[in-house]
């Protein structure tokens, strides 16, 4: 082995203890930011969060410490700051593949922000700010858990969510039409119908029980809404499947 070859583990270097504490860091934040997506169920999962906030902090590392041993030489200028900024650069290709739009609304908003902010957290414990990388894990976890609290608090703050109802009702005396005219009425936009089965009783006088799944958006309570819907006549069930917003 050559008698300048770099040691393995030299902090001189970029290679030790705080570096690796750093690395480390950035694993447990960016985890918990990506469980907590994953309990959500969102398509930026445990997985993404975690590599993009752990290869962060590397890059970092990479921009303050691998290019120590061609500072000496003559003419050559050091500017860790470009990594940074390619760092911002890139991970907008993530963002912007977690966005998409159905039928005029969009989703994936609030993943690829959550995506944008493991990487900045990453950034941060790479460059040795520990503390402020805390304080923005502490930050997201705010805003994700405890805003939806306040705004659902705060009508001026709600802004209209997409949700889905199931709804059985019997064929005939006009029933859907009573229920879009509630939904309507309630300040909810009716965005889909779409019909999952149909079942006839046997007998002369079949009457016919329709399944629809409908899609609405609205900022008024959707349970209030439902517990309306359950008094209509001819309407057998009713209920409020998962809520697509706060992606």
């Amino acid at each position: 082995m050559s008698s300048h070859a770099l040691p393995l583990f030299d902090p001189a270097a970029g290679q030790g203890v705080r570096q690796l504490t750093e690395l480390g860091l950035a694993l447990v934040l960016s985890t918990l930011i990506g469980a907590e997506r994953a309990v959500r169920q969102k398509s930026a999962g445990l997985r993404t969060h975690t590599l993009v906030g752990v290869g962060s902090a590397l890059f970092m590392e990479v921009s303050q410490h691998g290019f120590n041993s061609v500072l000496g030489m003559d003419g050559v200028a050091f500017d860790p700051s470009r990594v940074a900024a390619q760092i911002v650069s890139g991970i907008g290709f993530i963002g912007g593949g977690l966005i998409f739009v159905r039928r005029d609304a969009v989703r994936g908003l609030t993943t690829a922000a959550t995506v944008w902010l493991t990487c900045a957290i990453g950034m941060a414990c790479g460059g040795g700010l520990p503390l402020l990388a805390m304080a923005a894990t502490a930050c997201h976890f705010l805003v994700v858990r405890g805003y939806p609290w306040v705004t659902r608090r705060v009508p001026a703050l709600t802004a209209e969510r997409r949700s889905g109802l199931h709804l059985a009702y019997q064929v005939g005396s006009s029933v859907l039409t009573r229920v879009l005219e509630e939904c309507t009425s309630r300040g909810f936009r009716v965005v889909e119908v779409r019909t999952d089965r149909t079942e006839w009783e046997p007998g002369p006088g079949r009457r016919g029980t329709m399944a629809v799944r409908m899609e609405i958006e609205g900022a008024a309570g959707v349970p209030e809404l439902v517990a309306v819907l359950a008094e209509v006549d001819g309407v057998l069930d009713v209920a409020a499947l998962a809520s697509a917003a706060d992606d």
